[in-house]
């Protein structure tokens, strides 16, 4: 995930074209979460099928357990997927998110300062939705978390069904914006989500994370010796109390994610960059799937649906991931723009980033996670939870297709203008229009067309290219 580059001209625009490579970088992303996203979607739907219509065998496999009991391994097939494959999707968030506060738009305070207000925003405010649904309802607190967070997988499979072709600017914004949530929905598990300590295995795992990154600093290569290192970490983070995702993580907020080198040695990818490409098919293509399958299995019936709306908790979750999500993301965008005395795109509206501020509202992975983790010990309040963050996705999934496919023309437009390369230089012609060789070059194109078009005529006109007489 990536952002906009930072506008370095005096007046800042908001959601302002963004540099070549940086946006080069952002479609590379954009295709990968893509791929996944609709993965996800396919899972998510067979989960609800089979749960549905042989929820026997459905909750006999995902409570089926398996591992090595005596290292406290010894988990159930859904805990092997929430514990254990989304350590590989937080991974990837971790080697993303330092991309990101290196080589990114985080690295520039004022830059950085619009998408993580937003975020910030876009988080606090469905937690907000959900304390007062719960305290005029007189529901359980434990869920405040499950709203705030955002699938940027999930959003981006919905994009490409309904086919909007979003601005990269747009796009960007919304990947920065997931990376920030991911950053908080990390803090959030470690902090309010932590069992009881054990400290042996909590200074194991540390022990293993010094020793990830002195091999990291001395330059060490092999993936027989950082593959086993990495799951003996997890397997101590599991057993401290802390939950075993924060470990992925860690371990990816280590890489190296800027280039070394200079002139014609410097590197072409970062190993952040280059282990991210090729951990991110795992994560996007089986890991996140997988869990998806194994969480997503809940029984919807009239009754069910009906509790989502009538039970607090559930309402809460609803409310926050459609309302919450869209009004502070939005009102924290516009906070920041006015502070920031910044202005919007001249190609966008404001209603273009409300409609991506209701994309947001899309919670799926990390919801279903803070889900499980927020009522453990009541799993038919889980399981309405689940309910409620996929009622909740859906409602924001078609709010925003039906604001998006109002601009749709529009966006269209921004896309071909940002794709056109007249001048078959390779480079988007956009990006060329400060060079005066660019100008040179589509010059003598456009001289060329105009003489093809004159010789086209004389002959349609019935003379001689030479003038001679009729053809």
């Amino acid at each position: 995930m990536t952002a906009p580059a930072p506008d370095r001209s005096n007046n800042r625009k908001v959601l302002g074209r963004l540099s070549l490579p940086e946006r080069n970088f952002v479609a590379d992303a954009l295709r990968a979460e893509t791929v996944g996203g609709v993965l996800l979607l396919i899972a998510a739907v067979a989960a609800l099928i089979w749960a549905n219509t042989a929820g026997d065998s459905y909750d006999s496999i995902r409570s089926f357990h398996l591992g090595p009991g005596s290292l406290g391994l010894g988990l159930s097939i859904q805990h092997w997927a929430a514990d254990g494959l989304l350590a590989v999707f937080f991974f990837v968030a971790g080697i993303e998110l330092k991309r990101e506060l290196v080589a990114g738009d985080l690295r520039d305070p004022k830059a950085a300062a619009l998408p993580v207000v937003a975020a910030l925003c876009g988080m606090a405010v469905p937690a907000l939705v959900y304390f007062l649904t719960n305290t005029v309802g007189g529901g359980s607190m434990d869920g405040w978390a499950v709203p705030t967070a955002t699938d940027i997988a999930f959003a981006l499979a919905v994009l490409a069904v309904i086919g909007t072709s979003l601005p990269s600017a747009l796009r960007a914004f919304l990947l920065t914006l997931a990376v920030v949530d991911d950053l908080f929905a990390i803090l959030i598990i470690a902090v309010f989500f932590t069992s009881d300590l054990n400290f042996a295995a909590l200074g194991g795992a540390v022990l293993g994370l010094v020793v990830f990154w002195l091999l990291l600093r001395k330059r060490v290569r092999g993936w027989y010796i950082y593959v086993p290192l990495a799951l003996a970490i997890w397997g101590l983070m599991y057993n401290s109390g802390i939950h075993a995702t924060i470990a992925g993580v860690a371990m990816g907020l280590m890489l190296r994610c800027h280039k070394e080198g200079e002139g014609a040695e410097i590197e072409e990818h970062s190993p952040g960059e280059h282990i991210e490409h090729l951990v991110r098919p795992l994560s996007a293509g089986l890991a996140v799937p997988l869990f998806a399958l194994f969480s997503a299995g809940v029984v919807v019936s009239g009754g069910a649906l009906g509790d989502v709306f009538t039970k607090p908790e559930t309402l809460g979750v609803v409310l926050g991931l459609v309302v919450g999500k869209a009004v502070g993301i939005f009102g924290g965008t516009w906070l920041a723009a006015r502070f920031t005395k910044a202005e919007l795109n001249d190609d966008l509206a404001w209603p273009d980033v409300f409609a991506v501020a209701s994309l947001a509202g899309i919670g799926f992975t990390v919801s279903l996670l803070i889900g499980e983790l927020a009522f453990t010990e009541d799993p038919l309040l889980t399981d309405e939870i689940k309910a409620a963050v996929l009622t909740g996705s859906l409602i924001a999934a078609l709010l925003s297709g039906i604001l998006l496919k109002m601009r749709n023309a529009k966006y269209r437009k921004l896309c071909e203008d940002e794709e056109r390369d007249d001048d078959l230089s390779g480079v988007p012609d956009i990006y060329e229009m400060d060079d005066p060789e660019y100008h040179r070059r589509m010059a003598v194109i456009y001289e060329k067309k105009a003489a093809e078009h004159r010789r086209l005529a004389e002959v349609a006109g019935g003379e001689r290219e030479d003038g001679s007489g009729p053809a």
